[in-house]
Protein backbone atom coordinates (compact mmCIF):
# COMPACT_ATOMS: atom_id res chain seq x y z
CA UNK A 1 0.00 0.00 0.00
CA UNK A 2 1.74 3.38 -0.42
CA UNK A 3 -0.26 6.85 -1.39
CA UNK A 4 1.18 10.56 -1.49
CA UNK A 5 0.16 13.48 0.17
CA UNK A 6 1.19 17.35 0.75
CA UNK A 7 3.05 17.83 4.04
CA UNK A 8 1.80 20.76 5.25
CA UNK A 9 -2.05 19.60 4.45
CA UNK A 10 -0.92 15.96 6.63
CA UNK A 11 0.64 18.36 9.68
CA UNK A 12 -1.84 20.67 9.98
CA UNK A 13 -4.55 17.68 10.47
CA UNK A 14 -2.25 15.69 12.32
CA UNK A 15 -1.77 18.30 14.98
CA UNK A 16 -5.51 19.01 15.41
CA UNK A 17 -6.06 15.27 16.18
CA UNK A 18 -2.96 14.82 18.72
CA UNK A 19 -4.72 17.04 21.14
CA UNK A 20 -6.93 14.16 21.60
CA UNK A 21 -3.72 12.01 23.06
CA UNK A 22 -2.36 11.55 26.23
CA UNK A 23 0.69 11.77 26.84
CA UNK A 24 0.96 8.96 28.83
CA UNK A 25 -1.65 5.94 28.02
CA UNK A 26 -2.90 2.71 29.62
CA UNK A 27 -3.05 1.43 26.31
CA UNK A 28 0.17 1.62 24.35
CA UNK A 29 -1.38 1.40 20.47
CA UNK A 30 -2.97 4.51 22.09
CA UNK A 31 0.03 6.40 21.55
CA UNK A 32 -0.23 6.13 17.92
CA UNK A 33 -2.17 7.81 15.43
CA UNK A 34 -4.46 5.20 12.96
CA UNK A 35 -4.10 5.80 9.30
CA UNK A 36 -6.90 4.13 6.72
CA UNK A 37 -6.54 4.22 3.46
CA UNK A 38 -10.01 4.09 1.61
CA UNK A 39 -9.88 4.91 -1.86
CA UNK A 40 -8.64 8.70 -2.34
CA UNK A 41 -9.05 9.18 1.35
CA UNK A 42 -6.88 9.13 4.16
CA UNK A 43 -8.44 8.64 7.59
CA UNK A 44 -6.72 9.84 10.58
CA UNK A 45 -7.44 8.78 14.07
CA UNK A 46 -7.07 9.55 17.35
CA UNK A 47 -8.00 8.41 20.40
CA UNK A 48 -7.73 8.24 24.76
CA UNK A 49 -10.54 5.48 24.95
CA UNK A 50 -13.19 7.79 26.37
CA UNK A 51 -13.06 10.87 23.20
CA UNK A 52 -11.63 9.93 19.96
CA UNK A 53 -11.47 12.16 17.49
CA UNK A 54 -11.01 11.84 13.44
CA UNK A 55 -10.69 13.72 10.25
CA UNK A 56 -10.80 12.69 6.77
CA UNK A 57 -8.27 14.13 3.89
CA UNK A 58 -7.91 13.73 0.33
CA UNK A 59 -4.28 12.17 -0.91
CA UNK A 60 -2.71 12.84 -4.46
CA UNK A 61 -2.74 9.58 -5.17
CA UNK A 62 -3.45 5.95 -3.35
CA UNK A 63 -2.53 2.38 -4.33
CA UNK A 64 -4.25 -0.36 -1.99
CA UNK A 65 -5.94 -0.35 1.02
CA UNK A 66 -5.80 -0.98 4.68
CA UNK A 67 -5.00 0.38 8.02
CA UNK A 68 -1.90 1.02 9.77
CA UNK A 69 -0.92 2.63 13.58
CA UNK A 70 2.06 5.40 13.65
CA UNK A 71 3.46 6.85 16.39
CA UNK A 72 2.53 10.39 17.56
CA UNK A 73 5.20 12.03 18.48
CA UNK A 74 7.56 10.70 16.27
CA UNK A 75 5.62 11.57 13.42
CA UNK A 76 4.54 15.19 14.06
CA UNK A 77 8.10 15.41 15.42
CA UNK A 78 9.51 14.36 11.94
CA UNK A 79 7.05 16.01 9.68
CA UNK A 80 7.35 19.71 11.76
CA UNK A 81 11.10 19.59 10.01
CA UNK A 82 9.92 18.84 6.57
CA UNK A 83 8.83 22.27 4.28
CA UNK A 84 6.44 21.70 2.13
CA UNK A 85 6.10 19.53 -0.70
CA UNK A 86 4.76 16.02 -1.27
CA UNK A 87 5.67 12.54 0.79
CA UNK A 88 5.26 9.19 -0.40
CA UNK A 89 4.76 6.59 2.15
CA UNK A 90 4.97 2.87 1.65
CA UNK A 91 3.88 0.52 4.03
CA UNK A 92 4.82 -3.50 3.57
CA UNK A 93 2.68 -6.54 4.69
CA UNK A 94 4.96 -6.12 7.93
CA UNK A 95 3.62 -2.56 8.37
CA UNK A 96 7.42 -1.16 7.89
CA UNK A 97 6.91 2.24 6.52
CA UNK A 98 9.35 4.05 3.96
CA UNK A 99 8.55 8.24 3.65
CA UNK A 100 9.87 9.37 0.84
CA UNK A 101 10.38 13.20 0.28
CA UNK A 102 12.35 15.36 -1.63
CA UNK A 103 16.32 14.89 -0.47
CA UNK A 104 15.94 11.48 1.22
CA UNK A 105 13.60 9.31 3.00
CA UNK A 106 12.68 7.84 6.51
CA UNK A 107 12.39 4.11 6.94
CA UNK A 108 10.65 3.05 10.46
CA UNK A 109 7.91 0.54 11.93
CA UNK A 110 4.69 0.63 12.40
CA UNK A 111 1.67 -1.53 14.18
CA UNK A 112 -0.75 -3.64 12.68
CA UNK A 113 -4.86 -0.71 12.03
CA UNK A 114 -6.39 -4.05 13.35
CA UNK A 115 -4.88 -3.51 17.20
CA UNK A 116 -6.35 0.01 17.57
CA UNK A 117 -9.21 0.38 19.53
CA UNK A 118 -12.43 0.31 17.74
CA UNK A 119 -14.60 3.59 18.35
CA UNK A 120 -17.68 2.48 19.51
CA UNK A 121 -21.18 2.84 18.33
CA UNK A 122 -23.85 4.85 19.24
CA UNK A 123 -26.92 3.37 20.68
CA UNK A 124 -30.11 3.11 19.24
CA UNK A 125 -31.82 5.34 20.76
CA UNK A 126 -30.37 8.54 19.58
CA UNK A 127 -31.41 12.50 19.12
CA UNK A 128 -29.69 14.97 16.21
CA UNK A 129 -29.41 18.62 16.32
CA UNK A 130 -27.42 20.77 14.40
CA UNK A 131 -25.59 23.72 15.62
CA UNK A 132 -24.33 26.87 13.76
CA UNK A 133 -20.93 27.25 14.43
CA UNK A 134 -21.15 30.62 16.03
CA UNK A 135 -23.82 29.33 18.31
CA UNK A 136 -21.94 26.61 19.81
CA UNK A 137 -18.45 28.30 19.94
CA UNK A 138 -20.26 31.15 21.85
CA UNK A 139 -21.64 28.30 24.36
CA UNK A 140 -18.41 26.62 24.81
CA UNK A 141 -16.55 30.25 25.55
CA UNK A 142 -18.81 31.41 27.82
CA UNK A 143 -18.87 28.53 30.01
CA UNK A 144 -15.56 26.53 29.38
CA UNK A 145 -13.35 28.59 31.79
CA UNK A 146 -16.08 27.97 34.70
CA UNK A 147 -15.39 24.31 34.57
CA UNK A 148 -13.89 22.09 37.86
CA UNK A 149 -11.25 21.13 37.98
CA UNK A 150 -11.13 18.81 41.16
CA UNK A 151 -10.90 15.21 40.33
CA UNK A 152 -12.96 14.46 43.51
CA UNK A 153 -16.01 16.33 41.89
CA UNK A 154 -16.10 14.53 38.83
CA UNK A 155 -19.13 15.69 37.36
CA UNK A 156 -17.80 19.76 37.82
CA UNK A 157 -15.75 19.13 34.99
CA UNK A 158 -17.52 19.53 32.03
CA UNK A 159 -20.66 21.72 30.66
CA UNK A 160 -23.59 21.07 31.62
CA UNK A 161 -26.25 20.94 28.12
CA UNK A 162 -29.63 21.25 29.74
CA UNK A 163 -31.92 20.92 26.13
CA UNK A 164 -35.49 22.09 25.92
CA UNK A 165 -37.50 21.70 22.98
CA UNK A 166 -37.01 25.69 22.52
CA UNK A 167 -33.86 26.50 24.19
CA UNK A 168 -30.31 25.44 25.55
CA UNK A 169 -29.04 26.12 28.59
CA UNK A 170 -25.24 25.78 29.10
CA UNK A 171 -23.89 25.61 32.39
CA UNK A 172 -20.62 25.46 34.24
CA UNK A 173 -19.35 25.85 38.14
CA UNK A 174 -16.38 24.97 39.73
CA UNK A 175 -18.32 25.73 43.27
CA UNK A 176 -16.97 29.15 43.76
CA UNK A 177 -18.31 30.65 40.29
CA UNK A 178 -20.98 29.73 38.08
CA UNK A 179 -21.68 29.92 34.94
CA UNK A 180 -25.67 29.88 33.10
CA UNK A 181 -25.98 30.61 29.18
CA UNK A 182 -29.36 30.44 27.45
CA UNK A 183 -29.24 30.14 24.62
CA UNK A 184 -33.40 30.66 23.06
CA UNK A 185 -32.07 31.35 19.64
CA UNK A 186 -31.63 27.20 19.42
CA UNK A 187 -34.91 25.43 18.65
CA UNK A 188 -33.74 21.75 19.17
CA UNK A 189 -37.25 20.43 19.27
CA UNK A 190 -36.33 17.67 21.58
CA UNK A 191 -35.53 17.40 25.64
CA UNK A 192 -32.62 15.77 26.89
CA UNK A 193 -29.18 16.25 29.09
CA UNK A 194 -25.83 15.61 29.15
CA UNK A 195 -22.41 16.96 30.94
CA UNK A 196 -19.96 17.11 28.31
CA UNK A 197 -16.04 16.62 29.57
CA UNK A 198 -14.15 19.68 29.60
CA UNK A 199 -11.48 18.26 27.03
CA UNK A 200 -13.61 17.31 24.30
CA UNK A 201 -14.99 20.79 24.36
CA UNK A 202 -11.75 22.44 24.41
CA UNK A 203 -10.60 20.00 21.12
CA UNK A 204 -14.41 20.86 19.77
CA UNK A 205 -13.80 24.34 20.08
CA UNK A 206 -10.78 24.60 18.35
CA UNK A 207 -11.89 22.64 15.42
CA UNK A 208 -14.98 24.78 14.87
CA UNK A 209 -13.18 27.72 14.79
CA UNK A 210 -11.51 26.94 11.68
CA UNK A 211 -15.43 25.22 10.02
CA UNK A 212 -17.73 27.13 8.06
CA UNK A 213 -20.80 24.84 7.95
CA UNK A 214 -22.92 23.82 10.53
CA UNK A 215 -22.21 21.72 13.74
CA UNK A 216 -24.01 18.00 13.67
CA UNK A 217 -24.67 16.50 16.81
CA UNK A 218 -25.77 13.29 17.36
CA UNK A 219 -26.32 11.91 21.04
CA UNK A 220 -27.43 9.52 23.47
CA UNK A 221 -27.29 8.56 27.12
CA UNK A 222 -23.61 7.64 27.18
CA UNK A 223 -22.03 10.06 24.37
CA UNK A 224 -22.54 12.38 21.68
CA UNK A 225 -20.76 12.52 17.73
CA UNK A 226 -19.73 16.01 16.80
CA UNK A 227 -19.42 16.36 13.14
CA UNK A 228 -18.03 19.38 11.12
CA UNK A 229 -16.72 19.81 7.76
CA UNK A 230 -13.98 16.90 7.48
CA UNK A 231 -13.63 16.34 11.60
CA UNK A 232 -16.12 14.11 14.04
CA UNK A 233 -15.37 14.01 17.29
CA UNK A 234 -16.52 10.78 20.09
CA UNK A 235 -16.66 11.58 23.19
CA UNK A 236 -18.41 9.79 26.67
CA UNK A 237 -20.52 12.09 28.62
CA UNK A 238 -19.61 12.45 32.12
CA UNK A 239 -21.72 9.94 34.05
CA UNK A 240 -24.20 11.35 36.87
CA UNK A 241 -26.64 14.08 38.03
CA UNK A 242 -25.59 17.78 37.25
CA UNK A 243 -26.98 19.96 41.07
CA UNK A 244 -29.54 22.23 40.34
CA UNK A 245 -27.93 25.15 39.52
CA UNK A 246 -31.03 27.50 39.47
CA UNK A 247 -31.43 26.56 43.04
CA UNK A 248 -27.82 28.15 44.14
CA UNK A 249 -28.60 31.74 41.76
CA UNK A 250 -30.15 34.51 43.70
CA UNK A 251 -33.40 35.94 43.08
CA UNK A 252 -33.20 39.29 45.15
CA UNK A 253 -30.10 40.87 44.98
CA UNK A 254 -31.52 44.65 45.25
CA UNK A 255 -28.07 46.20 45.41
CA UNK A 256 -27.25 46.98 41.89
CA UNK A 257 -23.58 48.80 40.24
CA UNK A 258 -23.21 49.38 37.12
CA UNK A 259 -19.86 49.93 36.07
CA UNK A 260 -17.81 50.44 33.02
CA UNK A 261 -16.14 46.56 32.54
CA UNK A 262 -12.37 47.32 31.00
CA UNK A 263 -12.15 49.92 34.14
CA UNK A 264 -13.06 47.45 36.67
CA UNK A 265 -10.89 44.60 35.41
CA UNK A 266 -8.14 46.61 34.79
CA UNK A 267 -8.10 47.96 38.24
CA UNK A 268 -8.60 44.61 39.81
CA UNK A 269 -5.47 43.65 37.54
CA UNK A 270 -3.27 46.20 39.41
CA UNK A 271 -4.48 45.82 42.85
CA UNK A 272 -4.14 42.30 42.69
CA UNK A 273 -0.81 42.35 42.57
CA UNK A 274 -0.29 43.10 45.78
CA UNK A 275 -2.97 40.91 47.03
CA UNK A 276 -2.34 38.08 49.65
CA UNK A 277 -1.83 34.17 48.62
CA UNK A 278 -5.10 33.73 49.40
CA UNK A 279 -6.43 36.74 46.33
CA UNK A 280 -8.71 38.92 48.14
CA UNK A 281 -9.78 41.74 46.88
CA UNK A 282 -11.54 44.16 49.15
CA UNK A 283 -14.58 46.48 47.45
CA UNK A 284 -15.87 49.35 49.77
CA UNK A 285 -18.74 50.75 47.86
CA UNK A 286 -20.65 53.84 48.05
CA UNK A 287 -22.73 55.94 46.48
CA UNK A 288 -21.29 56.07 42.64
CA UNK A 289 -17.93 54.62 43.68
CA UNK A 290 -16.02 51.52 45.09
CA UNK A 291 -12.55 51.51 46.40
CA UNK A 292 -10.25 48.45 45.75
CA UNK A 293 -8.31 47.07 48.02
CA UNK A 294 -5.70 44.39 48.08
CA UNK A 295 -2.67 43.95 50.73
CA UNK A 296 -0.21 41.44 51.69
CA UNK A 297 0.60 41.83 55.53
CA UNK A 298 3.41 39.69 55.55
CA UNK A 299 5.48 41.56 52.50
CA UNK A 300 3.45 45.08 54.14
CA UNK A 301 2.60 45.56 50.93
CA UNK A 302 -0.96 47.50 49.62
CA UNK A 303 -2.57 48.85 46.93
CA UNK A 304 -5.98 50.70 46.47
CA UNK A 305 -7.86 52.46 43.71
CA UNK A 306 -11.42 54.00 43.38
CA UNK A 307 -13.74 53.24 40.37
CA UNK A 308 -16.34 55.02 39.76
CA UNK A 309 -19.69 53.60 39.15
CA UNK A 310 -23.60 54.32 39.17
CA UNK A 311 -24.43 52.99 42.64
CA UNK A 312 -27.55 54.56 45.20
CA UNK A 313 -27.64 51.37 47.64
CA UNK A 314 -26.44 51.23 51.57
CA UNK A 315 -22.71 51.26 51.97
CA UNK A 316 -21.52 47.71 51.19
CA UNK A 317 -17.99 45.94 51.68
CA UNK A 318 -17.12 43.30 50.09
CA UNK A 319 -15.07 40.48 49.14
CA UNK A 320 -13.78 38.67 45.93
CA UNK A 321 -10.92 36.31 44.72
CA UNK A 322 -8.54 38.72 42.51
CA UNK A 323 -8.17 35.58 39.55
CA UNK A 324 -11.59 34.65 39.38
CA UNK A 325 -13.22 37.84 39.03
CA UNK A 326 -10.57 38.68 36.07
CA UNK A 327 -11.90 35.61 34.06
CA UNK A 328 -15.60 36.84 34.90
CA UNK A 329 -14.88 40.26 33.79
CA UNK A 330 -12.76 39.12 31.21
CA UNK A 331 -15.94 36.22 29.69
CA UNK A 332 -18.71 39.30 29.69
CA UNK A 333 -18.01 41.03 26.02
CA UNK A 334 -20.27 44.05 27.18
CA UNK A 335 -18.89 47.28 27.51
CA UNK A 336 -20.64 48.11 30.65
CA UNK A 337 -21.08 45.06 33.29
CA UNK A 338 -23.80 45.19 35.90
CA UNK A 339 -23.37 43.60 39.76
CA UNK A 340 -26.13 42.67 41.92
CA UNK A 341 -25.54 42.15 45.66
CA UNK A 342 -27.25 41.68 48.28
CA UNK A 343 -24.69 41.30 51.46
CA UNK A 344 -21.00 40.09 51.87
CA UNK A 345 -21.83 36.92 52.58
CA UNK A 346 -24.28 35.94 49.20
CA UNK A 347 -23.01 35.61 45.95
CA UNK A 348 -22.72 38.15 43.70
CA UNK A 349 -24.26 38.17 40.11
CA UNK A 350 -22.75 39.54 37.17
CA UNK A 351 -24.65 40.47 34.01
CA UNK A 352 -23.99 42.23 30.51
CA UNK A 353 -26.22 45.34 30.66
CA UNK A 354 -27.67 44.65 27.73
CA UNK A 355 -28.05 41.44 26.49
CA UNK A 356 -28.29 40.48 22.67
CA UNK A 357 -31.99 38.84 21.35
CA UNK A 358 -32.27 35.00 22.01
CA UNK A 359 -29.64 35.38 24.70
CA UNK A 360 -29.25 34.93 28.54
CA UNK A 361 -26.27 35.25 30.05
CA UNK A 362 -25.42 35.13 34.12
CA UNK A 363 -22.05 34.75 36.07
CA UNK A 364 -21.77 34.34 39.50
CA UNK A 365 -19.17 34.35 42.04
CA UNK A 366 -18.88 33.72 46.05
CA UNK A 367 -17.41 36.68 47.88
CA UNK A 368 -14.39 35.59 49.88
CA UNK A 369 -14.62 36.51 54.14
CA UNK A 370 -12.96 39.55 54.93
Amino acid sequence: MNFSISSKLLLSHLSVVSKVVNTKNTISILDNFLFSLEGDKLVITGSDQETTLTTMVDVNFADGEGKFAVNVKSLLDLLKEIPDQPLEFTIDANFAIELKYQNGHFDFAGIDGNEFPQKEDLGEKTESIVMPVKELQESINYTLFAVGSEEMRRIMMGIYWDIKEDNITFVASDTHKLVRFVNSRMKPGVTSSFILPSKPASILNGIISKCDNDVKITFDSKSATFEADNFSLTCRFINGRYPNYNSVIPQNNPFEITVDRVSLLNAVKRVSVFSSAGGLVRFDIKENQMKLTAENLDFMKKAEETVMCEYHGEDMTIGFNDEKLVEILTNISSDIVVVKLLDPTRAGIFLPDEQPEGEDLLMLLMPMML
